[in-house]
């Protein structure tokens, strides 16, 4: 049995299923040498590439050469773009795309001058460039695939497997193209000069020219170079292969020269294989060897509403219609231009679109060469378009789900291995447009993927941004703990009790604060109790002092500031006092009453009872103040413990309101009851309140003058009469904000007490 290499050797073909036998038409092109058109003025380069792996480097008014780069970019599939001529940038703008939808792509328009001035061009020697060296040129010289993917050059001249076999296409099965056939033809010592390249880049163990055999010339051609070559001999080879099409396909071609298939989904570098296009040798040789960039390729014009056809070097960056203008192009009503062949070419609906590095034919048919469409009719299930089919699909299955919009199920059916070469469409009875539903589907799955990718790529950008904040707050956290322990370790044992004194403290002034808030009674743990009258005791006998000494120097200066008139006293003794609106009036009564009484008493001689004291709060304090003129003997002094007592009683009854009444019985009791009851509206103290304070200091004044006057008396008392004189002052402060505790009453009272004692000693140092 001959080996995989002797079989090559020997010519072995394989069959390959599918295919049709389309009229060939590509003599009205290939009798005539390839020409070159007069230099054009305007060239349109589109750079679809900006903004994702290329930026550009010139801008609008830039002068350029031919030949240079126009933009900038460092991705493993970038390709640069060249200037084609020398010229003037004079826009960069959206403009029509060479592709079946004519959406726009960026652009850059460029001006010719006329001169076609190149730019600096570097020739090598092979033998002189290193391989990176080579690919490194390849991909600066923007080389992509010259047989219409555009697949780039440099990515498939480095594969990460070994090569064995390395296929040369030059078979061009497409109807009415010719491009390949006289470049072959007139070029064929060039294009053996870029398979050396190759074969330097790869290394692999054979080289096959294949070329179809309705192209004799070419084949001849090929041979002779290689003759004329450097190649050894028993490595390159020229295959003849029948006519049919599609041939030419890069799986299809493979396996009528191998007899292998290339699994759907897997490239044939996979299979140790690799094919590029007779024009991509061609235009590799010129990139390595002269240094010129990729601005030109061959293109077939042709078609019966083209005087001219032919085929043509072209600049990529031509427009359709400047190409067509050059070769006597007489449109048709409704004329169709086909870029490509009749079966894979696409119509354009705007001829002001460029050359690429892909088109190798411009096609302007008459009606009688390409018939006008169909309708389109109901499948009649024939089953033509499965036998035609090349790659062994179900075109049929794949147009009931197409049509459906059922692109998951085409998917399914292996719908990404069509080829969309057209044959099943050409079979078809019912004029069914089978390609263009095909890629209708292909181009919905592809968006579809990209969404798909675009919500993986965001939800994984989302997720991320998650674990980073949760990480910036463990660092946080841990940074936060590490430091107190740190603190906590240089802390010695005052500090640690000064930390929980301070703790303390203020657990016991929140427990406070919240127990006035609601108005209730606190009730406090005995923890909480212990700190507070630690920390709290001194500090608040210091405050009620500083009150006390404040509100009797207020006093003092309402008294001396302000003078009321003490001549009127009236007693009305027969009518019990009603409170009245008019408080002035209220304290005025019973300051009177009590010095007529004080009178009374001291022309009798009998034990005065006089301590007089109005207490005026402030509208914001619970205080309780009692004033009283130093009295002269004991007596003075029981009077004031009496008032004191009389005080502590009031303030624990402080939520009760007192009455005014005053009764004076002349023929058994003389006694006299002053109680004045000041209500705290929160409102601050007017000059009402200062003369009535006024006025009590007068009066005690003159009480005191009258006492010193008077000699010992001694109490009378008889059976038809007794005076009794009890004198009360409760002064009675209700305040709607702060209710009064027990512990407030029995600070008022222990206050009191002490000026009581006060004052006896001092009535005692008097006597003596």
């Amino acid at each position: 049995m001959l080996t995989f290499l002797e079989q090559l050797d020997k010519g072995t073909l394989w069959h390959s299923p599918g295919g049709i036998h389309p009229p060939e038409l590509k003599t009205l092109s290939n009798q005539t040498a390839i020409s070159s058109l007069p230099l054009l003025s305007r060239f349109i380069v589109p750079v679809p590439l900006v903004g994702q792996q290329a930026t550009l480097s010139v801008k609008v008014g830039d002068k350029v050469l031919k030949g240079q780069r126009l933009t900038d970019g460092v991705g493993f599939t970038y390709l640069p773009v060249h200037s084609p001529s020398s010229g003037t940038v004079v826009a960069i703008e959206q403009h029509t795309s060479n592709h079946p939808s004519s959406l726009p792509v960026l652009s850059c328009i460029i001006e010719a001058d006329g001169q076609d001035t190149w730019c600096e061009l570097e020739a090598n020697q092979l033998e002189q460039l290193s391989k990176t060296a080579i690919l490194e040129k390849i991909k600066q010289a923007g080389i992509a695939g010259m047989g219409g993917a555009a697949f780039p050059s440099h990515v498939k001249l480095n594969p990460a497997s070994e090569i064995d076999l390395v296929i040369i296409n030059g078979v061009e099965c497409e109807p009415y193209i010719s491009a390949d056939d006289r470049l072959m033809r007139e070029h064929s010592d060039e294009i053996l000069a870029g398979v050396s390249i190759i074969e330097h880049l790869l290394n692999p163990q054979r080289i096959v020219i294949a070329i179809e055999d309705n192209k004799p010339e070419a084949a001849q051609a090929m041979q002779s170079a290689i003759t004329r070559s450097s190649l050894p001999n028993d490595m390159v080879r020229v295959t003849v292969i029948p006519t049919k099409y599609p041939s030419g396909g890069e799986k299809q071609l493979i396996q009528i020269i191998t007899g292998k298939e290339v699994p759907s989904s897997a490239i044939p570098s996979q299979l140790g294989i690799v094919m590029h296009n007779v024009g991509t040798a061609y235009a590799i040789q010129d990139a390595v060897l002269h240094g010129k960039p990729l601005i030109e390729r061959v293109v077939t014009l042709t078609g019966e509403r083209v005087d001219k056809p032919g085929n043509y070097w072209l600049r990529i960056g031509t427009t359709v219609a400047d190409a067509l203008g050059q070769v006597s192009f007489k449109p048709e009503r409704s004329q169709k231009v086909i870029v490509g062949g009749p079966m894979m070419g696409y119509a354009l609906a705007d001829l002001d679109v460029p050359i690429l590095k892909g088109t190798n034919c411009l096609l302007a048919p008459s009606k009688a060469e390409i018939a006008p469409d169909q309708d389109e009719k109901a499948c009649i299930r024939c089953g033509e378009c499965a036998i035609a089919c090349p790659a062994l699909l179900l075109p049929q299955q794949l147009f009931w789900h197409a049509k459906a919009e059922e692109y998951d199920k085409a998917a399914s059916f292996n719908l990404k291995d069509c080829i969309e070469c057209g044959c099943c469409s050409y079979v078809c009875p019912s004029d069914i447009p089978l390609v263009e539903y095909y890629r209708v589907a292909k181009s919905a799955l592809k968006n579809a993927a990209e969404e798909k990718l675009q919500a993986e790529q965001a939800k994984l950008r989302f997720e991320t941004r998650l674990q980073r904040l949760e990480d910036e707050k463990n660092a946080r956290e841990e940074k936060s703990k590490q430091a107190a322990a740190k603190r906590q370790a240089n802390m010695n044992s005052g500090d640690k009790d000064a930390v929980a004194a301070a703790m303390a403290r203020i657990a016991a002034k929140k427990a406070q604060t919240q127990d006035a808030t609601t108005g209730s009674d606190s009730v406090a743990t005995p923890d909480t109790e212990k700190v507070a009258i630690d920390s709290s005791t001194k500090k608040k006998a210091a405050v009620s002092a500083a009150i006390e000494r404040a509100k009797a120097k207020k006093a003092a200066l309402a008294a001396q500031s302000q003078q009321i008139d003490q001549d009127t006293v009236t007693n009305d003794a027969d009518k019990h006092i009603e409170p009245i609106n008019d408080k002035k009036a209220q304290i005025a009564s019973a300051v009177a009453r009590a010095k007529a009484k004080k009178a009374t008493l001291a022309n009798e001689h009998i034990q005065p009872a006089d301590t007089v004291a109005v207490d005026v709060n402030t509208p914001l304090n619970d205080t309780y103040t009692t004033e009283s003129v130093a009295p002269v003997d004991d007596k003075k002094a029981k009077i004031a413990a009496a008032v004191a007592k009389a005080k502590a009683k009031k303030a624990a009854l402080a939520n009760e309101s007192a009455s005014v009444s005053t009764v004076l019985n002349n023929d058994a009791t003389i006694q006299t009851s002053t109680e004045v009851e000041v209500f705290d509206t929160n409102n601050p103290i007017d000059d009402k309140k200062a003369r009535i304070a006024a006025a009590v200091a007068k009066a005690k004044a003159k009480k005191a003058v009258l006492a010193n006057e008077s000699a010992s008396v001694s109490p009378v008392l008889n059976n038809d009469a007794t005076i009794q004189t009890s004198t009360e002052v409760e002064v009675e402060v209700i305040d709607t904000s702060n209710p009064i505790d027990d512990k407030k009453a029995k600070i008022a009272a222990a206050i009191a007490k002490a000026k009581a004692k006060k004052l006896a000693n001092s009535a005692k140092q008097e006597e003596q």
